[in-house]
């Protein structure tokens, strides 16, 4: 699993119902799979959401990545 204490994203009950989003905006983190899933990039995205910024987008997918390939 993820770890959420040095990670880009969080959760918190009071924002978005707990839903994971990138810290400090109401960007939810699954908008990210759903546009690249899409076929949209990454510049696709961070120009819809500017409060995400690049690092957080690229370490968010590097941290996903490496889950997925350890579970």
């Amino acid at each position: 699993m993820i770890s959420l204490d040095h990670s880009p994203v969080h959760s918190d009950p009071k924002v978005l119902g707990g839903t994971l989003v990138f810290r400090g905006t109401r960007v939810k983190a699954q908008t990210l799979f759903d546009y690249l899933d899409a076929g949209d990039s990454l510049e696709d995205f961070l120009a819809d959401f500017p409060t995400v910024n690049r690092d957080d987008a690229t370490l968010f997918l590097k941290l996903a990545r490496e889950e997925s390939y350890s579970g």
